[in-house]
């Protein structure tokens, strides 16, 4: 099935633009049927007339996530419940979770988003797509699965773990496209290892989908590299539907954010003030074909920034960078601001390095400090002083110059530290406030 929506996936930018004012008017009455914004409108004086270009989009107040948390479960809902058909929502470890209902009009808009995203990274209706997601109320697992049947792909949902399963349905059944979290694909690598075998010579993989978890440009060539094939970088939320809000297509320059579908704007996360194309701030997002639940500038707190230019492969929809990081996952040391994907990016650039690493964050008697704990590769393991400690001088030296914080650095053995099914803990903090 063909996947290239070009009378959507083309549009100049001034129809483009009136296609979204259209769409948003449209959202945001539906979004003033639910006891929330119905409210919040009504104390701010707006309604969809409010609305005289997209820029308006400004006199709206921004959605929070404990927004979200306060509203659950149903208080965001522009339908009875007897019109929804699935809930999605975050593990809300902490207090209420964020759930997001879909009616049956919201899954059938998301899987074709899938499938577009999907179709252009390359895929098409005769690949073999495997899934290594979470299934059930993580996003990651029925979103690509419903995506990639649309496409018409023999869709595998293999899901998260039980990396020896893994390999033999991609042996067995000859995958051709994988979905898995980068920190994974590392930890899989070195299972194909244990069993003798090699990706690249021993299986029909012919690209990767990576997202879930920001990551470096670093560990994109790495997971490049060690399968010998492209990895595509995606982005989704569950509270924009999961994956398929934006992709990269085969070019690999940006990921396309589906703009008939979402409204982006790029803010300073402490001005809250819009930031000139090109310049990294907080993505903020607004729903234009949500039914259910229409979502209105909502905070996403991941920071990037919309790249400049056009894309060769035709899209007219704006590219964002690869997300670098969350405003609410920076964390302070010493007085200086670190986001976790600066530490990664050091470590990936070193041959003797593995995939997993561990930011360690305590105090003592002298104050704060920072311990990186990193996983050296099967080959690179030795007991010999001298060259592991010149390896974590190496380290503490060029962290020190990214961050200007000298860490301690403990190299330790392959697979040593905590693994997860899910999205990898890069940082624990375990100072006292």
């Amino acid at each position: 099935m063909n996947y290239w929506q070009e009378e959507i996936e083309t549009l100049p930018h001034e129809q483009l633009r009136n296609y979204q004012l259209k769409k948003l008017r449209e959202t945001v009455s539906r979004a003033g049927l639910s006891p929330f914004y119905r409210e919040l409108f009504r104390r701010h004086g707006l309604q969809a007339d409010s609305l005289g270009s997209i820029e308006d989009i400004r006199k709206f107040p921004f959605t929070c996530k404990n927004d979200l948390r306060e509203q659950y479960p149903f208080g965001l809902l522009t339908v009875s419940t007897d019109e929804t058909i699935r809930m999605h929502c975050t593990s809300g470890t902490t207090g209420n979770p964020v759930a997001v209902l879909h009616s049956r009009k919201d899954l059938h808009s998301w899987a074709n988003l899938v499938a577009r995203s999907l179709f252009a990274a390359g895929t098409r209706h005769t690949d073999i797509f495997q899934n290594s997601s979470g299934y059930g109320l993580f996003t990651g697992g029925l979103g690509f699965q419903n995506g990639a049947e649309m496409l018409g792909c023999l869709a595998i949902p293999a899901g998260a773990g039980n990396s020896r399963r893994q390999i033999k349905i991609m042996q067995d059944f000859g995958t051709t496209c994988l979905h898995a979290v980068p920190s994974y694909l590392g930890r899989l690598h070195s299972v194909f290892a244990e069993l003798g075998l090699d990706p690249i010579r021993d299986t029909r993989l012919k690209r990767l989908f990576i997202g879930a978890e920001p990551h470096s440009e670093e560990t994109r060539q790495r997971i490049q590299n060690l399968y010998g094939c492209k990895a595509f970088n995606s982005f989704g939320m569950t509270e924009m539907n999961g994956p398929g809000v934006a992709f990269e297509c085969e070019y690999q320059n940006g990921m396309h954010l589906w703009e008939d579908c979402y409204l982006v704007e790029i803010v300073h996360p402490e001005t809250l003030e819009p930031v000139p194309d090109g310049e990294v701030g907080e993505l903020v997002l607004t729903t234009l074909d949500r039914e259910a639940m229409p979502i209105i500038r909502y905070r996403t707190r991941d920071l990037t920034r919309i790249l400049p230019g056009t894309c060769p492969c035709g899209r007219s929809s704006c590219r964002i960078d690869r997300i670098t990081g969350r405003s609410d996952d920076m964390f302070i040391i010493k007085g200086c601001n670190v986001f976790p994907i600066q530490i990664e990016r050091i470590l990936m650039r070193i041959n003797e390095i593995g995939s997993d690493y561990l930011i360690v964050l305590d105090s003592n008697e002298e104050g704060d400090f920072m311990m990186i704990q990193a996983e050296l590769k099967s080959d690179s393991f030795s007991d010999e002083f001298k060259k592991l400690e010149g390896l974590r001088k190496k380290i503490a030296s060029e962290v020190r110059d990214e961050v200007q914080v000298t860490p301690v650095v403990q190299l330790v053995a392959p697979d040593s530290l905590p693994k997860t099914d899910g999205k990898a803990v890069r940082v624990k903090d375990l100072r006292k406030n």
